[in-house]
């Protein structure tokens, strides 16, 4: 397939480092370019959040692209789009805005409270709407629009009944990738009921007599449905606690949901060319990450024990992201001789234990509530050990990121995160670590035996060696994903 016949939309709720809540963002930090060196014209689409700062990123306004109507039941209401190139690529990305929908500091959910900020439910159908009257305004027609979780969901359905007879969107097929389905973006109905024509009403998948399910909508409606690991494609289509009811609609579709683990881009995660960390160090200067692990321990107020492992973790405060099982494993994990940084926002109950928990062990546990590119490139270079612990991780990034840095993942075996891993112990290298058992004890007991490995410096070096040269790279998950749209386009 040349670059010529393959045009495809990227669309997504959040991309990194413009807006960052899950590894979603960090997947289309470099996904989009991935299939660009695999031979397709790439571009993207998401909302103006008011949280993107316009000046840091150089969004910039273009005239063509201002005032786009996006037409709604009774009304019609005004587009404008930014634009700016996604970093580390010359891909051109658009962001969506109106500052009646998108002012908010806020995305479409309240991280800190689990519920919907009040008038998402308009914001996530202007937003899908918008999409589409943007490309007829750009002129620039995708043969595939493909689009992640459930933020563009209402895309498919748009193309099957309101742009039905528009030529313009004749032959474009669609494709969703689910990352995070315990995410599905569930509204009340009403605001579709009056935003809507009915023929949409009538193809929304619906929670109970007065919601609607945006995530079961996209699933039911895209050509073809993708996730991010085969493990995770077995879980969320068998496993009825892991698929959130997503196994019941694939189900309904009939066909295979294919699952392709995400890889990696090798020149915006590289430690010795990574100016937001504070050494440079590649497998030829170790002694360099080291200072990495001194700073953070000056920067988090830890006293610093050479010998004592930096243990790292970054989950958002849910109920899905294993932050639970941390907090349940702290008491014993302290008795260690180790060091912990947590990083993560959500949950104020939850922050306010971590808070109480780090003034009892402090210098052991270090806490940062505020998410930025430099601190999460710095933990990646500063630690020895990250541990993720998701239950139902679809795949996750950080896994790669880590590794790609010299710090070897602690990770939940039955999780979707554990197909990109080669599990250490103390009979066999590999790139990182698995507790088999979802509980605190099962966590602790890994955390112990990874610390008796740790304690042998030479086999540890030969793990940090092995864990940064191993291959990560996007390009056969890239090839998979292109099949999917060669599949798609010989069918028209």
């Amino acid at each position: 397939m040349t670059r010529s016949t393959c045009k495809v939309l990227y669309v997504s709720g959040e991309i990194s480092p413009f807006v960052r809540v899950s590894s979603l963002a960090d997947f289309m930090a470099s996904f989009p370019q991935a299939m660009e060196d695999e031979g397709c014209e790439a571009r993207i689409m998401m909302p103006k959040y008011g949280v993107i700062n316009d000046r840091k990123f150089r969004l910039h306004d273009v005239l063509r692209l201002s005032d786009i109507k996006v037409p709604l039941k009774d009304k019609t209401d005004l587009l404008h789009v930014k634009v700016t190139a996604l970093p580390s690529s010359k891909i051109q990305t658009y962001f969506l805005y109106n500052e009646k929908y998108f002012k908010r500091n806020g995305l479409f959910t309240d991280m800190a409270q689990g519920d919907n900020f009040k008038g998402s439910a308009e914001r996530v159908i202007f937003f899908n709407i918008g999409i589409l009257e943007t490309l007829q305004r750009l002129g620039w027609k995708p043969d595939i629009i493909h689009f992640h979780d459930w933020y563009a969901s209402l895309v498919p359905l748009l193309l099957k009944t309101v742009y039905a007879d528009n030529a313009f969107f004749k032959g474009i097929k669609t494709v969703l990738t689910l990352h995070n389905v315990h995410s599905q973006g569930v509204f009340p109905v009403k605001p579709f009921k009056k935003l809507l024509p009915e023929a949409m009403i009538e193809g929304l998948h619906a929670e109970g007599d007065d919601a609607v399910n945006m995530l079961f909508t996209g699933i039911e409606h895209a050509d073809r449905v993708a996730t991010t690991s085969g493990r995770y494609a077995e879980l969320i289509s068998n496993d009825v606690d892991a698929a959130h009811g997503v196994d019941k609609i694939l189900a309904l579709r009939g066909n295979h949901l294919e699952g392709i683990i995400n890889g990696l881009d090798t020149k915006q995660w590289n430690p010795s060319s990574d100016k937001l960390i504070k050494k440079k160090f590649d497998v030829e200067r170790l002694e360099e990450k080291l200072e990495n692990k001194k700073y953070l321990h000056q920067e988090l107020k830890l006293s610093f024990d050479e010998d004592a492992p930096l243990i790292g973790a970054m989950v958002n405060f849910d109920r899905f992201q294993g932050i639970e099982l941390v907090v349940d494993a702290i008491e014993n994990l302290m008795q260690l001789d180790l060091r912990l940084v947590i990083s993560g926002t959500g949950d104020k109950n939850i922050q306010n234990k971590l808070q109480d928990l780090a003034t009892r062990y402090h210098g052991k546990l270090g806490l940062n509530f505020e998410f930025t590119d430099a601190f999460f490139h710095q933990i990646m270079a500063s630690a020895d050990m990250l541990l993720m612990p998701g239950k139902l991780e679809s795949c996750g990034m950080m896994q790669f990121f880590a590794m790609r840095y010299g710090t070897l993942p602690i990770i939940y075996a039955g999780s979707g995160s554990a197909e990109t891993i080669d599990e250490v112990d103390q009979q066999h290298d590999g790139s990182g670590f698995a507790f088999h058992e979802y509980t605190p004890e099962a966590l602790t007991k890994t955390v112990e035996a990874a610390l008796s490995i740790y304690g042998d410096k030479e086999r540890w070096a030969r793990l940090v060696t092995d864990s940064m040269e191993r291959e990560m790279t996007w390009k056969d998950s890239a090839e998979k994903y292109n099949q999917i749209y060669r599949g798609l386009l010989e069918r028209v």
